[in-house]
């Protein structure tokens, strides 16, 4: 593909970050809904409550895990994609896409199997008491079996985007998420199948959205389409795939080790009431954050791509954009939480002590919310510009560096109350480290810019 044919090197910035970043941000709250809808479902139901919400909430870290294979591999491969296009090298990207899918495949079918195996035993690990054990197994048992679907799924999605198809992988997850919506109340109350039927609604709307998405890379609508014969994976690329991918995928590593270090102080100072308190807040939270993934999926393309065309201005103003959107977003999200804490967690269970704790925690979980937005983006500006290191390293400041460290000493000292102020710290703290980090690197691309424009002179 040439650069004409390619409007991601010519067309006006604020156009391409409309075009590429609303589908995504939509598509993103779509498919936040999978976890969610099944929350409030089960969070409603009669003989679930509580006791389901929090067998879901200490099997989060689980799907976590599953979803950070999908991006090492769907994101590491979109960026090598994106830069290839970027260099006018298509066929090196089609390559990129191939031995992507290939991997997808391979890690789900891995995850599938370990996943049945040694499940009861992860869940007692990762904090489920006698009562909620078996709500857990009952629900993860079968997201393991659609370990796959949700691998491939959620990491091709990037390569629709990156694909030039931004809307049809918002579509996709709309498909995805509109099917497990609609499932979900009919297994759960209709059937009566209580957690299964959850569990069975995800995996299936899942396999649609995968469906539907290699229905278009083995199609002729795709402008670079899925071909057997660069399905096989070459050292080099895999390489380079997982290299790219490895910010977004220790980002949720790291996440999934939070959870677990969360649960189990949660349990320990607040009982079950808390893990299912906090299940709640981490739900929120997803609907509150997605936006600024979908916003830094929109982005990606635009700055990697022009990245590997030395188009730094472009560089630049898309990465501008992006962080006064996401300011903005996460403004607003802090607001609504501040204003309206107990219609929000009342929305998935009304016990008067769940409901007194989720709003507490609620509250001072997000006190520094309105810094969130700008860490992720900058953040983000690294991988897309494959300074892996760095990515990796501001990636994991959040939770790796400075929450999980803050949670473990903040509730020994203050109890479940100094364990929710340790994200807050844990916010400020890390928007520190990134700022500095990423205004150096605008400098350095100021630098280059003057450069490349005293070349072309």
């Amino acid at each position: 593909m040439t650069e004409i044919e390619n409007p991601l090197g010519t067309e006006k910035i604020s156009k391409l970050l409309i075009k590429f970043s609303i589908p995504a941000i939509i598509g993103m709250l779509v498919n936040a809904l999978y976890n969610i809808v099944d929350r409030i479902y089960i969070g409603n139901a009669e003989g679930l409550g509580g006791n389901g919400l929090a067998g879901i909430t200490i099997g989060f870290p689980i799907m976590i895990i599953l979803l950070a294979v999908g991006l090492l591999f769907g994101v590491g491969g979109a960026t090598l994609f994106s830069i290839r296009l970027g260099e006018k090298r298509p066929q090196e990207a089609e390559k990129a896409l191939g031995n992507a899918f290939s991997l997808l495949v391979i890690s789900g079918l891995v995850l599938m199997i370990l996943g049945q195996l040694f499940l009861t035993p992860v869940l007692k690990m990762f904090g489920a008491s006698e009562v909620v054990l078996p709500f857990a197994i009952e629900y993860m048992r079968i997201i393991f079996f659609g370990a796959v679907f949700q691998i491939v799924s959620s990491g091709l999605n990037n390569f629709m985007r990156a694909d030039g198809q931004p809307q049809l992988a918002m579509v996709t997850m709309f498909m995805g998420a509109g099917v497990n919506i609609i499932l979900d109340p009919i297994f759960i109350y209709v059937f009566n199948m209580g957690m299964s039927g959850a569990a069975l609604a995800t995996i299936l709307s899942q396999f649609i959205s995968m469906v539907w998405i290699l229905i278009y890379f083995f199609g002729k609508k795709a402008h670079h389409r899925l071909q057997f014969k660069n399905m096989k994976i070459e050292k080099s690329i895999f390489f380079e795939i997982t290299a790219l991918g490895l910010p977004n995928f220790l980002m949720q590593l790291g996440n999934s080790l939070l959870n677990i270090v969360l649960n189990v102080n949660l349990h320990a100072y607040g009982g079950d009431i808390a893990v299912s308190g906090m299940g709640i807040v981490n739900s929120i939270q997803t609907i509150l954050l997605m936006p600024i993934t979908g916003l830094v999926q929109g982005t990606q393309p635009i700055v990697s791509f022009n990245f590997g065309a030395k188009k730094f201005s472009r560089v630049k103003e898309a990465q501008k954009l992006a962080i006064t959107a996401a300011t903005i977003i996460v403004i607003i999200g802090w607001i609504v939480t501040r204003l309206f804490p107990k219609v929000l967690v009342g929305l998935f269970n009304r016990e008067p002590e769940l409901l007194k704790f989720g709003t507490f925690a609620l509250k001072t979980w997000f006190l520094l919310l309105p810094v969130i937005g700008f860490q992720i983006v900058a953040s983000s500006y690294f991988q897309a510009t494959g300074r892996t290191r760095s990515a990796i390293f501001l990636t994991l400041t959040r939770q790796m560096i400075f929450l999980i460290p803050a949670i473990l000493i903040f509730s020994n000292i203050w109890g479940l109350e100094g364990l929710l102020h340790a994200a807050p710290f844990a916010d400020g703290m890390a928007a520190l480290l990134t700022g500095t980090f990423y205004f150096i690197s605008l400098k350095q691309l100021t630098t280059k810019n003057e450069e490349t424009s005293v070349v072309e002179v």
